[in-house]
């Protein structure tokens, strides 16, 4: 079974969002054999669900974000066959966190988003409705071309 884990800073908005969207992708292909999981570089908001605003906005979508946020931590390089980071201030703190041996592969999640590739997805938290919309959008076109690319 592979394994993907989403990060963004605070586990509440953009990680969420990508954890969700790759499980109603899986879901509508009907694969079972990929867990989804998502985490938060900080401990800033442990044990909340994801932000109300991401919450409404992935609903409008058919996405029900049912996860709760939680740390990073080192044996999640061990536990995961692919750790997808938001934004690459994520990115570099993941890297510094990973060594040699493990076996998840770090990319950013933008690296799939034909659009725009390699910009971070942007953080909506001090946004407007708007910018979960935009987060939306571009987590879902960079998830299933994550998922064509990767998971096939």
């Amino acid at each position: 079974m592979k394994k993907v884990l989403f990060v963004c800073l605070g586990n509440i908005c953009r990680s969420p969002m990508g954890e969700g969207a790759l499980l109603k992708i899986l879901d509508d292909k009907e694969r079972k054999d990929i867990a989804v999981d998502s985490a938060g570089t900080s401990a800033y908001h442990v044990g909340q669900r994801a932000d109300g605003r991401m919450r409404k906005m992935a609903m409008s979508y058919g996405i029900n974000l049912k996860s709760r946020a939680r740390q990073v931590e080192v044996e999640d390089f061990e536990k995961f066959d692919y750790i997808i980071a938001m934004d690459k201030k994520n990115y570099v703190e993941l890297d510094q966190m990973k060594n040699e041996d493990n076996r998840a592969k770090l990319v950013l999640m933008r690296a799939y988003d034909e659009d725009d590739l390699f910009k971070d997805v942007p953080d909506p938290y001090y946004g407007g409705k708007s910018g979960f919309e935009e987060v939306y959008q571009i987590v879902m076109r960079s998830c299933e071309k994550f998922y064509n690319d990767e998971l096939v």
